[in-house]
């Protein structure tokens, strides 16, 4: 087995477990959610409890790996070269309203390069997973992206940041610009899922700002190995620290970029 084989193994086994913790808590938080700084970003006693999962499994396995996950923050030797990105509940507020839409992210970044991904949504049971030029599965079957390559006939994904009220790049002018352009945008709370959901082919495409690494970490090389593009919005190298991405089927990127784009040149929001 290749050391990626292991990672993306130990990765799947260890989301199972948490995705399990997760439904364990659902429909059970209510009086223990909390706001962590601005209104809206919501954690739980079951943000918590599958963050400790993950972080006993990775511990166990990998020592000195480094790792840096929502909750507890950085944690191990940043310098470290294996770098793990957690989120133990992505869709936290979803999960907290108990609408069916939250995942476990666990990606593995190798100097700074996803290269190992797993999404659990443990409410469908559909288990997203790839690794660096290995493909991608859904449940153990091959997933490939779509290949909508018009616009005018693509399904859509975004979402909006937890500071959306506090600024004007808050992707509002984006999301009402491409919903005329397109046969819908959704917005389902949970990024993670998003870019699964365009790895397997259900969405066309996926932008956002104000993410964090752990949101996006795995779902990248997922879209990646299932032959979608990701790409910063205009197209040059993604940066996982910027906390924007574009993500699409790779027959849509050129045109939903040169769509950001215009919106952008038209000064609505400060890029």
């Amino acid at each position: 087995m290749t050391n990626l084989q292991i990672f993306l193994d130990i990765a799947t086994e260890t989301a199972l477990a948490a995705g399990a913790v997760l439904q364990g808590y659902l429909g059970k938080v209510e009086d223990a959610i909390t706001e962590k700084g601005r209104p809206g970003d919501l954690v739980t006693v079951a943000d918590k409890a599958s963050e400790e999962v993950i972080l006993q499994a990775l511990g166990r396995h990998f020592p000195n790996h480094a790792i840096l996950t929502e909750e507890s923050g950085k944690l191990g030797n940043q310098n470290n070269e294996f770098l793990w990105a957690i989120d133990p509940l992505d869709g936290t507020t979803n999960f907290a309203h108990q609408y069916p839409f939250f995942a476990v992210s666990i990606g593995l970044l190798i100097n700074g390069v996803p290269q190992v991904g797993v999404i659990y949504d443990p409410f469908h049971d559909e288990l997203f997973r790839a690794a660096q030029n290995m493909g991608a599965t859904r449940n153990r079957s091959p997933i490939q992206v779509s290949d909508t390559s018009e616009l005018s006939k693509s399904l859509l994904v975004t979402g909006f940041a937890y500071d959306r009220r506090e600024t004007s790049d808050n992707n509002y002018a984006e999301f009402c610009h491409l919903t005329h352009l397109t046969q819908g945008v959704r917005r389902s709370g949970s990024a993670s899922l998003d870019l699964a959901h365009v790895a397997c082919g259900r969405l066309d495409g996926y932008w956002e700002r104000g993410l964090s690494p752990w949101d996006i970490a795995a779902g990248i090389i997922i879209v990646r190995e299932a032959g979608g593009k990701v790409t910063a919005y205009d197209r040059t190298p993604v940066k996982i620290e910027s906390g924007r991405i574009l993500a699409t089927n790779g027959h849509l990127h050129d045109s939903l970029s040169q769509e950001l784009l215009q919106v952008q040149s038209q000064g609505i929001g400060d890029r």
